[in-house]
């Protein structure tokens, strides 16, 4: 009887060290978590997936700009540029947007597709992710002599990639090159740029200060065109299932297209105050345990 214990004992004993050893492997080739605090990081798209069946619902404004003083408030009193946005996740990897923002009444709907992401063991050193939509401009212009754009005309597009790395628990860094087209970019729209075609490479950074919240930035220099560059600088917080995201910008903008064709301020007093509101909800059915 105890020579049975024994050959059953030994024979279970490696079996459970294997089983050990593939969950320790396991858990070593899980995704990094947490790169950035939601799928928005100021005004740029990130790397952060949302979980298949969940829902991101997003406020984002931008204000006038500071040089307005106490007599405006330092923007507040200014017409502000409001988007609401909503993203659902078909997937782990894919999910698909719609937003609305009052800057030219733009409707816009964008993609997010998460090639792979940055994993504990190092097998995967970056998070990699593309994005890409389009919008229409929805403004009415009956008062133009020769008439208001067409449909055609009223539209414009993005796309970029998103290569991202969690350098250490602290601090995150995403490149972003990315792309704008307006199919007709007329005077009368809310931007500076005359071209067709703009091209960028975004650069977002995080530096997380306490256990939920980072100091944020954001810069979005022009690459083909004399505009001037975006930048921001904010503050991440996370507090009740939401992400606030509190900052200076100079870009009134806050859809793709408009942040590399629209107009820029100059740091300092052409700041504009800015905040995001982000909501993840769960729409799946809850597993019974």
């Amino acid at each position: 009887m105890n020579r049975l214990i024994l050959i059953s004992l030994l024979a279970i004993f490696p079996l459970s060290l294997y089983a050990q050893l593939e969950r320790k492997l396991e858990n070593e080739n899980q995704a990094v978590e947490l790169v950035f605090h939601s799928p928005r990081h100021i005004n740029l798209l990130t790397v952060e997936p949302l979980s298949k069946k969940t829902l991101h619902f997003a406020i984002m404004h931008t204000f006038g700009t500071l040089d307005g003083g106490i007599q405006n408030l330092f923007g507040l009193d200014n017409g502000a540029n409001i988007q609401f946005s909503f993203e659902f996740a078909l997937s782990d990897k894919f999910s698909l947007a719609a937003s609305r923002s009052s800057q030219d009444k733009v409707y816009s709907v964008f993609g997010r597709y998460h090639i792979f992401q940055q994993t504990q063991n190092g097998d995967k050193p970056f998070s990699l992710s593309l994005a890409g939509g389009g919008g229409v401009n929805t403004s009415k212009y009956n008062f133009l002599p020769e008439g208001a754009p067409n449909f055609s005309e009223r539209m414009s597009y993005f796309g970029q990639v998103m290569l991202a790395r969690k350098f250490t628990p602290k601090f995150s860094f995403q490149l972003t090159p990315m792309l704008a087209y307006f199919t007709d970019p007329r005077e009368i729209y809310q931007i500076e740029g005359t071209e067709n075609l703009y091209l960028s490479l975004g650069f977002s950074g995080k530096l997380k200060i306490t256990d939920r919240s980072s100091l944020a930035l954001q810069f979005i220099p022009n690459l083909n065109t004399d505009l001037r560059s975006n930048f921001g600088i904010g503050w991440d917080v996370e507090a009740g299932g939401h992400v606030f995201q509190m900052y200076f910008v100079t870009s009134q903008a806050l859809n793709e297209q408009y942040l590399l064709a629209g107009g820029n301020g100059t740091i300092g007093d052409e700041f504009r105050l800015g905040f995001n509101v982000n909501r993840i909800f769960s729409t799946g059915k809850k597993k019974n345990k």
